[in-house]
């Protein structure tokens, strides 16, 4: 996109020439409490000032680590007491299959068409977008793709399924939302099998649907939780998180089942600490997602726009093609707002903006939008 970031702060970003753009997409669901927030800058601070990295994770007793996985337990139900924290979304994910394995003893995998779970190549193999996989395959065996919200294909789960990994809803298929009762009888199925359900949550989770976590709006608690993205308040930093009785299957035959260097990094740790601080102690916006997220779709009304899909502050605005949405984008930009497409569907362009954006952020951002649209 070409912009030479100076400084970032809030719902902004500013260009070494000085001008301001308006960030909709939160460098994708990253920084859902906004840029740079106060809080979280003095916990990293004060946490560099103590130490960096000692020892890779779970060596030591620390208290970044100790306290983020405190507050998480405090946060989730029962079933999801217990975290390993790592880099990235994909990891969280890689980690989460193998868990499933270890769990269950098999090795069968069920994913979405369409799904998105990662670049590396266990995320690859259970992800469903063919264009993006088909120059690094071989990938790992055993993956069976089934269509998002269509109960028929349940049946694809069976005795010998290790786990089904899904987004609650689908990001880069371009916000796809579960009908009513799609995962409560996908849980009941995996209940029937003994399969485990993976939620991956890296682009839903931390506020962006209206909830901490988009499972909350639907009721049904997964096996696995993966998280990532927003989750560090602007660090690095992801987590898959189960059952303590799950995890321990990890410490033995073999020792170290799971290992990183860098996961749980003190500093992440403390900033996504604050993170979590922020939007379930400290800032309203949470309980203010899904007005915001319906006041943007209510504004966005044009003959341009085919369908928006929208929960919370995620939105997909779908339009008649990838040249339309690319046009979009950089009048956009040219008016100092940021918007992006998705990958795997190019004919609609994503809107995920800080949780803290205002009401007339939104009124006008959306007047902007239905302007450029009307000169297409």
């Amino acid at each position: 996109m070409g912009i030479e970031v100076d400084r970032a702060e809030g719902c902004y970003i500013y260009d070494k020439s000085g001008k301001r753009y308006l960030d909709l997409i939160s460098g994708i669901a990253v920084t859902n409490i906004g840029h740079r927030h106060p809080y979280v800058i003095s916990a990293i601070k004060d946490q560099l000032d103590r130490y960096q990295h000692v020892i890779p994770f779970g060596e030591f007793s620390q208290d970044p680590q100790n306290k983020l996985a405190d507050k998480l337990a405090s946060l989730l139900p029962k079933t999801l007491n217990c975290s390993y924290f790592v880099n990235s979304g994909t990891e969280a994910n890689e980690a989460a299959l193998k868990l499933a394995k270890r769990v269950t003893g098999r090795f069968e995998v069920v994913a979405m068409r369409g799904g998105y779970h990662g670049g590396t190549h266990g995320s690859l193999s259970v992800s469903g977008n063919e264009v993006k996989k088909q120059a690094f395959r071989p990938f790992v065996p055993g993956s069976t793709f089934v269509d998002f919200n269509r109960t028929d294909d349940l049946y694809a789960i069976t005795h010998k399924t290790a786990a089904v990994i899904v987004e609650p809803v689908m990001g880069d298929a371009g916000v796809r939302i579960p009908a009513p009762g799609y995962l409560k009888a996908l849980r009941a199925r995996c209940d029937e099998t003994g399969a485990l359900l993976i939620f991956d949550e890296i682009q839903t989770g931390l506020g962006r649907t209206g909830t901490l976590y988009a499972f909350e709006r639907f009721n049904v608690i997964p096996d696995i939780l993966t998280t990532a993205k927003a989750f560090g308040g602007g660090m690095p930093i992801g987590a898959f998180i189960s059952s303590k009785e799950n995890m321990e299957l990890l410490t033995h035959d073999p020792i170290l089942g799971h290992i990183t260097t860098f996961g749980g990094h003190p500093v992440c740790c403390a900033a996504a600490l604050a993170n979590l601080e922020v939007l379930t102690d400290q800032e309203p916006w949470l309980g203010l997602v899904v007005e915001k997220g319906e006041l943007f779709k209510e504004l966005l009304a044009h003959k341009r726009i085919k369908e928006v899909r929208q929960i919370g502050l995620m939105l997909a605005v779908e339009l008649e093609s990838a040249e339309q949405v690319d046009t979009v984008i950089a009048e956009l930009l040219k008016r100092g707002i940021i918007g992006f497409y998705f990958l795997s569907t190019r004919n609609a362009f994503r809107l995920a903006p800080p949780l803290c954006i205002s009401e007339d952020e939104i009124r006008w951002a959306s007047a902007e939008i239905l302007a450029v649209l009307s000169t297409l």
